[in-house]
């Protein structure tokens, strides 16, 4: 794994960015970076992220630092919709847009329960903030996030 490290002003003003946008800092570098990427370099970006946010949700989640695990599954999700968003010329930069491609693929598809696993996302997103999650129920919520991820990937091997 290539590990770099930012310092100073420029790690002052990622940070601010990054919060601005109500993102981590790897999501809104992804973001900074993906202006200068063709639209197929976007897309695996995204994917690309999407894969590591998993890993790191699944570690943390052994590790029981269950907020941190939630926020990285939120960050999965938002990962893949980046990348869905792209492949069909969606708005995907922010949360409202999340919420709009959702509820455009529960319907173009007919999945209406897209709508309700998005939803466990997002209170493992609001979790991250609150802690009120109680491990069983942030389980449940973990079961319902792979569920949307699994139909999510299909998505984009299907295009």
């Amino acid at each position: 794994m290539t590990e770099v490290v930012i310092r100073g002003p420029l790690a002052r003003r990622l940070v601010r960015g990054a919060r601005e946008k109500g993102m981590d800092v790897n999501s809104y570098l992804a973001r900074l970076l993906a202006n200068d990427m063709s639209p197929a370099e976007r897309v695996e970006l995204y994917v690309e992220l999407h894969e590591s946010y998993m890993a790191e949700a699944e570690e943390l989640a052994r590790e029981g630092k269950l907020e941190q695990a939630g926020e990285k599954m939120w960050g999965a999700v938002c990962a893949l919709l980046n990348a869905i968003g792209e492949q069909k010329g969606w708005r995907h930069y922010s949360h409202r847009d999340y919420c709009d491609i959702i509820e455009e693929l529960a319907d173009e598809l007919g999945k209406p329960e897209l709508s309700a696993w998005f939803a466990s996302a997002e209170r493992l997103h609001a979790n991250y903030y609150h802690g009120f999650l109680r491990e069983a129920t942030f389980k449940h919520h973990v079961e319902a996030v792979k569920k949307l991820v699994s139909e999510l990937r299909k998505l984009l091997t299907e295009r």
